[in-house]
């Protein structure tokens, strides 16, 4: 059931049952103004007609009694009799002109009727003369009048109804409006907004529509451009993932140049710088012989610290374990302090992407520590279970600056980015009383 139908038939609920109250009352009412009038007629006509019935009797007997009552014809809400004293009828009053052939339906007698009110003389001859209320004239007045309560009555409340149902229609009106908006809005069309809505209620459901299509069309585009922030932040971060392959590609093919091709030319030139050395016979051929040979010496020695920097070269062939302990030892004895320590527990097969990224994580992690912590002990965690990787480096030196994170410092973010893109995830911070720790989680089993 519409709403329009249901307002305008409680509306006219209540007006039907205030218009019975108001019938109900009136009944009320009326009924009590009929007892009291008919009671006080009755009462009158007893004393009046009973003392002048009497007196007439004893100076002329029942002719004149009757003759009295003739003259006095119809007496208003009473109706007198005379029987003699056999009991035959001798007189009865006529019965009223007023609205004459016309009574009120019985169940609204019975409704209205006082108690029966009948009051009897006895003559000096035997003669019986009986005074009886007859209120049907009044019930009968008070039924019109009820009548035309009624009828005016539901006159009334057929004019309410209808103003009701046209009131209620035009306060109704821009619900249809509102429906429309919202349907439209789930079909998609965010960008369609109500009109001006008449009525103070309907103005500001309209408002509150309009405010809430903006406020979805305004989610709406900050969702689709963060979907395609995130599509562009994939994209780059797959173009990242294949550049830093083609970069430890490019390392890896330097690092063979450099053993190969490079470290045999310093190998021959050491080789030609002491043979002119035991050869000539110059003394300051042979010193620079002697130079040359140890130059050729020093730069051997940092093109072989230079090569595991750009590749290790025993992590396809020995595996993740050896080859961190090749780092940590060749570090130790490069720089001397700090003094490292490395605890690791591993299964073996890690796979070549995850054994890279955790060389690289222990590599970043020993650079940070010596070039900007000047920490004097660095504890290197390396363990791994059948579901995951974790790799912890924990240092004792000055800890993070206050604004470590701002951007620049690209050593940790491709680090970062190196392990989450194997799912994993990379945390970088302060622990007491000082120090930095370094902690890798990589997963083993990608969902």
């Amino acid at each position: 059931m519409k709403l329009r139908t249901r307002l305008n038939l409680v509306l006219t609920g209540v007006t039907a049952v205030f218009v019975a109250a108001l019938v109900a009352d009136e009944i009320r009412d009326t009924r009590s103004s009929i007892r009291e009038e008919i009671e006080a007629a009755n009462r009158v006509a007893v004393q009046v007609i009973g003392q002048l019935a009497v007196a007439y009797s004893e100076a002329g007997g029942e002719p004149a009694v009757r003759r009295l009552l003739e003259q006095l014809g119809h007496v208003r809400a009473n109706e007198i009799t005379l029987r003699n004293s056999s009991g035959q009828l001798l007189y009865r009053s006529p019965p009223a002109v007023y609205k004459a052939g016309r009574n009120a339906p019985a169940w609204f007698t019975r409704l209205l009727a006082p108690h029966p009110a009948r009051q009897g003389f006895e003559l000096a001859d035997g003669t019986q003369l009986m005074i009886e209320a007859q209120p049907s004239r009044a019930i009968l007045d008070a039924w019109d009048d009820l009548t035309r309560l009624v009828i005016l009555a539901a006159a009334t409340l057929l004019v309410l109804a209808v103003l009701a149902f046209w009131l209620a229609g035009r306060a109704l009106a821009p619900f249809p409006v509102i429906v429309d908006g919202l349907e439209r809005l789930m079909r998609g069309d965010l960008t369609y907004r109500l009109p001006r809505l008449s009525g103070a209620e309907a103005h500001a459901i309209g408002s509150a529509f309009n405010r809430m299509a903006q406020a979805v069309a305004n989610n709406v585009q900050a969702e689709r451009e963060a979907r395609e922030a995130r599509a562009r932040l994939e994209e780059r971060r797959d173009l990242a993932l294949v550049v830093e392959q083609n970069v430890e590609e490019e390392r890896r093919l330097i690092a063979h140049e450099l053993h190969d091709e490079f470290g045999q030319s310093v190998t021959a030139i050491r080789s030609l710088a002491m043979a002119i050395a035991t050869q000539s016979a110059e003394p300051s051929s042979v010193s620079a012989a002697r130079l040359v040979c140890e130059e050729a010496a020093r730069l051997y020695d940092a093109l072989h610290g230079l090569i595991p920097r750009l590749v290790p070269p025993a992590l396809d062939t020995l595996g993740l374990g050896a080859s961190l302990e090749g780092l940590v030892r060749d570090w130790q004895q490069r720089h001397g302090a700090p003094t490292l320590s490395l605890r690791q527990q591993l299964l073996p097969d890690l796979g070549a992407s995850v054994s890279l990224a955790a060389y690289r994580v222990v590599q970043e992690g020993l650079v940070n520590a010596v070039r900007h912590a000047h920490a004097s002990r660095v504890d290197i965690d390396v363990s791994s279970t059948a579901e995951s990787m974790t790799v912890a480096l924990t240092d004792d030196g000055v800890g993070l600056p206050a604004q470590w994170s701002r951007p620049g410092h690209f050593g940790l973010r491709g680090l970062a980015e190196r392990v989450e893109h194997l799912g994993g995830s990379l945390e970088v911070r302060n622990v007491e009383p000082h120090g930095v720790c370094l902690t890798a989680h990589i997963p083993l089993v990608r969902p």
